[in-house]
């Protein structure tokens, strides 16, 4: 009897990298993880060594390997990449020696520089072409300050010796040697740099960031045959044929395979995908228009995509910040042991807002407390304040695609919490479905190498599965609780954006 073929997934998160094994049926059968540090060296910046990144990424590699049977390590046919977006890298071709640190997503030391690049009025092409707005969550400004400030990077560039990458091209140079310099469509459809409707490298944006085209890695569909992965490196010998943004990736690995079709990933920051087909859909209310995912051929599926920069850094906070509680899981009995958050809100821009206001001087605030509030209610608001956050980027979603969600499919660490998804069913009106297994990010990239190793003919066979194991959470208040919980939450958030007034 012939092995049953196995699928390898690369999940390289913010707060840590994983190595996820997949049968050919899309279940996950074995995984490791690895953690990643993150450095905060003044109020907005948020950055991570380069190397570090690379080797915990290794580190998980090679423990998930080290679990393996030998006949389940003969068995590993295919491995696909995803990855924390938008996070910057700049080193040299020569020698792979990183040009300063990876600007992480959630970085905003560029906000100055976004906001002259407005006042000279650049964003109106800059969104036609890339579907993106200025903004120091994505990649161009990031690169711009690091040409600016680390001598290395420009040394580097005037040499003709610089690469740029957002982290799937990071790993995959480190994977193959520095054999392949490559960017897939979707991650590149992060960075400011790639005009979406043409899918190439937009060259008039590299000038105004002083990026020369020779620094850039070479575009490629999200699936096709990208090397293998070589000797020396734990899972040496298999394919690469998969890379793909994480959040477009657990779209996919929710199966949203149709327009319309939705999913939220509570992670680190929270992250609405909404699949929009082959057509782009814009938004004149700060969502973003981008690239899902594509075939072998470059063809493309499309989404619009709401981004919050903090989700599980809510939890966190609770737990490393204020000592409320011990473990994250806490949260969720703390918020169970009250019926509402008597009044308290929770506005999470602790590292200022994403969609819709695209702020990123805002700030977090608590406000409503009295003397009888409690952790408790603390935990309640903070719950809410995430789930309010998303309500906000469902109904921008419908208005855009002009028709009403049915569903939506959550996934991410966040997405264990009951009390959480909960209260997302209440303050959206709308169906979540919690699948059995949260793995959706690592899954999506697996099932698209599965496909280009012609281990999967479709991925709409795979469909019947969406609601296998699956919980639904239903609305438990009405349209008025609903409106008036969203009225409240709107004040509240008008005073985080003018906190520094």
């Amino acid at each position: 009897m012939e092995d049953e073929p196995l699928l390898l997934a690369l999940d390289q998160g913010t707060s840590s990298s994983r190595a996820v094994l997949f049968d050919s049926s899309g279940n996950s059968i074995a995984s490791a993880s690895a953690p990643l540090s993150i450095e905060y060296p003044a109020d907005g910046w948020v950055q991570q060594d380069p190397l570090e990144i690379w080797s915990s990424q290794q580190q998980a590699m090679k423990t998930l390997e080290e679990s393996l049977t030998p006949q389940q390590r003969r068995s590993v046919l295919t491995c696909g990449i995803t990855n924390q977006r938008e996070t910057t890298l700049l080193w040299r071709r020569s020698n792979g020696k990183p040009c300063g640190p990876a600007l992480v997503w959630q970085d905003g030391r560029t906000a100055q520089i976004c906001a002259d690049w407005k006042n000279k009025g650049l964003e109106k092409e800059w969104t036609k072409r890339t579907g993106l707005l200025i903004d120091p969550y994505f990649s161009a400004s990031k690169i711009f300050w690091l040409l600016l400030n680390e001598t290395e990077a420009r040394l580097a560039r005037d040499q003709r010796d610089l690469c740029f990458g957002t982290v799937e091209s990071w790993i995959l140079w480190q994977l193959t040697n520095g054999e392949k310099h490559y960017s897939d469509m979707s991650n590149a459809s992060r960075t400011l740099l790639m005009d979406l409707e043409e899918r190439k490298w937009a060259e008039d944006f590299c000038e105004i960031i002083n990026l020369p085209m020779s620094a850039l890695p070479h575009l490629v569909p999200c699936r096709g045959d990208f090397g293998k992965i070589s000797n020396g490196h734990p899972f040496s010998g298999v394919k690469i044929q998969a890379m793909l943004g994480d959040q477009q990736a657990a779209t996919l690995g929710q199966l949203c395979l149709k327009k319309g079709e939705a999913k939220c990933t509570y992670g680190t920051g929270a992250f609405l995908v909404v699949n929009t087909g082959k057509e782009i859909y814009r938004s004149n209310d700060g969502l973003l228009s981008t690239l899902a995912w594509t075939d072998s051929e470059g063809l493309p599926t499309y989404c619009i995509e709401g981004s919050l920069f903090n989700a599980g850094t809510v939890v966190q906070w609770l737990r490393d910040g204020l000592g409320i509680i011990e473990k994250a899981e806490e949260i969720n009995f703390l918020a169970n042991k009250v019926d509402n958050s008597s009044g308290v809100i929770l506005v999470p821009a602790f590292t200022g807002w994403g969609t819709p206001h695209w702020d990123p001087n805002a700030r977090g605030l608590i406000i409503g407390l009295t003397r009888d509030t409690n952790k408790s209610h603390i935990a309640k608001a903070a719950l809410e304040g995430i789930s309010l956050s998303v309500a906000t980027l469902v109904d921008l979603a419908q208005k855009a695609l002009g028709e009403k969600l049915t569903e939506l499919a959550v996934d991410g660490g966040a997405a264990a919490s009951n009390p959480l998804l909960q209260s997302q069913a209440n303050t959206t009106g709308i169906t979540v479905r919690r699948p059995a297994n949260l793995e959706s990010t690592a899954r999506g990239v697996a099932l698209l190498a599965g496909l280009q190793a012609n281990i999967f003919k479709d991925l709409e066979d795979l469909s019947v599965q969406k609601r296998h194991g699956a919980e639904l959470f239903l609305s438990k208040i009405n349209s008025n609780e609903r409106d008036a919980m969203k009225s409240r939450w709107n004040n509240a958030v008008k005073r985080s954006l003018k906190w520094h007034e």
